[in-house]
């Protein structure tokens, strides 16, 4: 995965800060943001957007700090990793604006919410409608992948969302 000494070192100090984390499903939390950051490399963007994936559930979700993150990275990644970072009551609208006023976090972000749905098909019913009806919400314009996932994700469930009747019509067919 890591081609430069740079994203290697980030790996590993990723993967220590996320040491005995899981995912829904048992899986080690790092194959995540490892994921996120393969979607990053295979989309031809560089190692910032990179790292930036690799790091970018660390301030919310292991102890990490700020300083560590700016050892591995720069003032770029660290803008774009505190502007994925939910603060304590943060307000939905605002947090989803920063994030699409930076090219970085809102790429890794599009990525993040594309993998995480991916990912959902693993999860219980009620997580799924949650999901979506806040993907449908915030995200659905972050990638066209993302609206395909959420089809699938949707039909998967053994009873419609009706109120997102939109979601059983042809995906190129959706207004934003």
């Amino acid at each position: 995965m890591a081609d430069s000494e740079r994203v290697k070192a980030a790996l590993s100090f990723a993967t220590e800060k996320h040491k005995g984390q899981k995912r829904i499903g048992g899986s080690d939390y790092i194959t995540h943001p490892i994921a996120v950051c393969e979607m990053m490399k295979n989309n031809g963007y560089g190692e910032d957007y990179q790292i930036t994936a690799l790091f970018h559930d660390l301030l919310e979700d292991t102890d990490a700090k700020e300083e560590e993150i700016l050892k591995y990275g720069n003032k770029e990644i660290l803008t774009a990793v505190k502007l994925l970072t939910k603060q304590k009551s943060y307000d939905m609208k605002e947090y989803v604006s920063a994030i699409k006023n930076n090219e970085m976090a809102f790429k890794v972000k599009a990525a993040d919410r594309l993998h995480n749905l991916q990912s959902a098909f693993l999860t219980s019913v009620e997580f799924k409608r949650k999901y979506i009806l806040e993907t449908v919400d915030w995200y659905l314009d972050f990638s066209p992948e993302i609206k395909k996932v959420v089809k699938k994700l949707a039909e998967s469930l053994n009873t419609p969302i009706t109120e997102l009747s939109f979601l059983y019509t042809p995906v190129e067919t959706w207004k934003l």
